[in-house]
């Protein structure tokens, strides 16, 4: 399972000054310990990026780049679409991802042709801007779409990442369980099945703290049953990661489990 590190976000109290003041080492410190702690990618967000959004992607983009394995996917995250060209102009060594499109037409046609261009990954929500997707077979519909326009464009379908869009389970608990089943429609969209990915803290938004690591892991356990791909999540939550290590393991996706399972015998 693909775990794409959250944690630098310019929401965060540490880490927005540190992009504003462009001060490298907080950020490239964190890189480093998100990567140490399992991740495969790390998601860069902007958020709006509405000031200074261009300039300031580009010199995160190269901030990151400095430090981290050329195996590492740089997540491009912000809603602002000339940062987010700017970011993926100046991305060298890393396979990028864009984060995140939905599924209106004239959305995926500003997107799309980026993804084609930039060798990108791309996730795509499985929503439009009518709002929130009721069920899972609306999920299927904007699916469809999103798949029908990365095939117009030229993106392969094994480029793009679904997410069904989880809702916090304090206000809207019968969701959970819809985006489960979406999880696993994804499965049937096509032969080899459609890669998918949930922002996981998005489940427990709004609950005690204390509650957060139970909803967590156990979401992620079910929607790795039922065949999740990829989330956005905390690695460096090392209870969270042995989740995810153990999903791949009950799932054949870690062939030699050998060194996990020695490592649970240590910590036992």
């Amino acid at each position: 399972m693909l775990i794409i590190a959250e944690k630098i976000n310019i929401m965060s109290k540490t880490i927005g000054p540190a992009m504003r003041e462009r001060n490298a080492k907080p950020i490239q410190d964190l890189a480093i310990v998100q990567v140490a702690g399992g991740a495969k990618a790390l998601d860069l967000n902007l958020g709006p990026g509405t000031k200074d959004g261009p300039e300031m992607m580009e010199w995160l983009v190269k901030t990151v780049e400095e430090v981290v394995d050329d195996s590492v996917q740089l997540c491009l995250d912000t809603k602002n679409i000339v940062a987010m060209e700017a970011g993926l102009k100046v991305v060298t060594k890393h396979k990028p991802m864009i984060n995140s499109t939905n599924a209106d037409p004239d959305v995926l046609d500003q997107y799309m042709p980026m993804a084609a261009t930039y060798d990108a990954d791309i996730i795509a929500l499985a929503m439009t801007s009518a709002g929130i997707p009721r069920d899972h077979n609306e999920r299927l519909e904007n699916a469809a779409m999103i798949m029908m326009k990365a095939m117009e464009h030229g993106v392969g379908l094994d480029r793009i990442y679904l997410d069904p869009l989880v809702l916090p389970i304090g206000v809207a608990q019968q969701d959970a369980m819809e985006v489960v089943e979406t999880i696993r429609s994804f499965q049937v969209l096509n032969d080899p099945p459609m890669k998918s990915v949930v922002g996981l803290s998005n489940i427990y938004n709004g609950t005690p703290k204390e509650l957060h690591t139970r909803f967590g892991y156990t979401f992620l356990t079910m929607l790795g049953a039922a065949g999740l791909t990829a989330a956005i999540a905390d690695s460096l939550d090392k209870d969270l990661m042995a989740v995810a290590k153990t999903i791949e393991v009950l799932k054949n996706q870690m062939l030699y489990a050998a060194s996990y399972l020695d490592d649970i015998l240590v910590k036992a």
